[in-house]
């Protein structure tokens, strides 16, 4: 014990009886006493001297600002060639689409923006659709954030600014009217600031897990998406690795007569890859078993792996290299396990100019399910990472129950109801790596923020959608190539 005193600190005991050690990792006394005249909550406040929550309504755009075109280019680096006409397809549906393919050239438009110096784990892209349903490990279907390809170490306030932003777009492209589309941002970051000082003043263990899922309607007022979740829930449901393999694989019969299935071509969705970048994968899943938590291996070891093929994915992530896995189990029931590219977060050139320290990640893929586990209340039991020819991947189940709302098919009262509901997510995912007193302390009771980033998100909706104009001019004029509707 003499040895364990003198490496660490100490203090005397609040009842004056003998001495306790302060241990890092944990706060020091004073820290967490709720009265502390040096508390989290007056860190908070005295932060508003520095940046004045009203100044969050900037927006200044830096003279080196690429425009669409090369902003689309220069994050298509890298990526598979042959996907970049179906990636500016995407992103040319519409201007919220086009948000979310372009978290790179927000992110540059962001670092010279305010912020209070507060790190957080963010999102990244924590853009309206990225936020949906899920299956927990027994089955039960949960609400958070989804996505964590850009997920970094960074200001709370650009995941907020993106969330705002993205809700404007949407609702525009909703088709619903200029005052209900700026209403969603400010109630948006409105939830945000009230949820933080929610769980600001619960027990800690009692905040970690605060506003289970059954509570997000009524917490944050948002009745009239009812109707809307319960469609999604049930659509969720059926979202499983059987039913994805149903549809997407055949029964064959190898040489040996040993029964299985396989993949069917579905060009340029799912595609069948050679026997040698199919063995590559299958085999790069020893290493992920080695990241995966240990008592998942027996489920994992009741599986083998039948076939792999590559698969496009999602808006953003367009020409990231992503394959599906099938296996099945000894009476033939899939699971089906996606294995995707991780690239370097695309805000990573631009945290220094916020006051924030690039770190190396060590594996991309690593630094993608960490921060996921850091930010979700429940996170996929099968979570790993793995490296396929040189390259990072993250791994995950594939259609574990998932589902989603699209923001820009929401009847127009419902785009401020879904605002509500995922600022309030976002809040809680935040308040997992940074105390929510230090971020309540800052946001405080007043609408002052909530005004401050709606005036924000607006001015940034009006920037996407002339740059979303710019790309559709460049498709028409063939400077660019695109492959529309896919």
């Amino acid at each position: 014990m003499g040895e364990i005193r003198a490496a660490v600190p100490e203090q005397r005991s609040a009842a004056g009886g003998g001495r306790v050690p302060v241990v890092p990792g944990f706060a020091r006394r004073d820290d967490a006493a709720a009265g502390a005249g040096d508390s989290p909550k007056e860190r908070g406040k005295r932060l508003r001297e520095r940046v004045p929550r009203s100044t969050h309504d900037a927006l200044v755009l830096a003279d080196d600002r690429p425009d669409a075109v090369r902003a689309v280019e220069e994050s298509s680096r890298g990526r598979v060639p042959e996907l970049a006409p179906i990636r500016v397809g995407r992103m040319a549906a519409t201007p919220f689409a086009f948000l979310r393919g372009a978290a790179g050239l927000m992110g540059h438009d962001l670092a010279g923006s305010p912020v209070t110096g507060v790190p957080a784990q963010i999102c990244g892209d924590a853009h309206a659709a990225n936020f949906g349903l899920y299956g927990d490990a027994r089955g039960r279907l949960v609400i958070d954030l989804n996505d964590f390809d850009e997920t970094v170490v960074g200001p709370w306030e650009w995941d907020v600014k993106r969330l705002a932003a993205s809700l404007v777009l949407a609702g525009r492209v909703a088709g619903a009217d200029e005052d209900t589309c700026r209403a969603a941002a400010f109630d948006t970051v409105g939830a945000y600031r009230r949820t933080m000082r929610l769980l600001a003043k619960l027990p800690a263990l009692d905040a970690w897990n605060a506003i289970a899922d059954e509570e997000l309607v009524s917490h944050t007022d948002a009745r009239d998406l009812l109707g809307t979740l319960e469609r999604v829930s049930e659509k969720a449901r059926n979202n499983t690795s059987a039913r994805f393999a149903a549809k997407s694989t055949e029964a064959v019969t190898d040489a040996d007569g040993t029964k299985g299935r396989r993949f069917v071509d579905a060009p340029p969705v799912l595609r069948r890859v050679s026997d040698e970048e199919a063995s590559a994968v299958a085999a790069s899943l020893g290493e992920y078993l080695g990241t995966v938590s240990e008592d998942r291996l027996p489920l994992l070891a009741r599986y083998a792996i039948h076939d792999v093929a590559f698969r496009v994915v999602g808006t953003g992530s367009v020409g990231t290299r992503s394959y599906v896995v099938l296996l099945l189990d000894h009476r033939g029931e899939p699971l089906v396990l996606q294995v995707k590219e991780a690239r370097p977060s695309a805000l990573l050139p631009y945290l220094p100019a916020a006051g924030f320290a690039v770190t190396d990640a060590g594996h991309e893929g690593r630094r993608v399910v960490l921060g996921q586990k850091r930010m979700q209340v429940v996170s996929d039991i099968l979570l790993g990472w793995t490296t396929v020819e040189g390259r990072p991947y993250q791994v995950r189940q594939f259609r574990n129950r998932k589902g989603s709302v699209d923001p820009a098919a929401l009847a127009a009262d419902q785009v401020d109801d879904y605002g509500r509901m995922t600022g309030a997510l976002l809040a809680r995912a935040h308040a997992h790596s940074v105390d929510p007193r230090l971020l309540a302390g800052y946001c405080g009771k007043s609408e002052e923020l909530d005004e401050a980033v709606a005036s924000f998100a607006v001015a940034y909706a009006d920037r996407t959608e002339a740059d979303h104009a710019d790309l559709l001019t460049a498709v028409r004029n063939g400077r660019i190539a695109a492959e529309l509707g896919v």
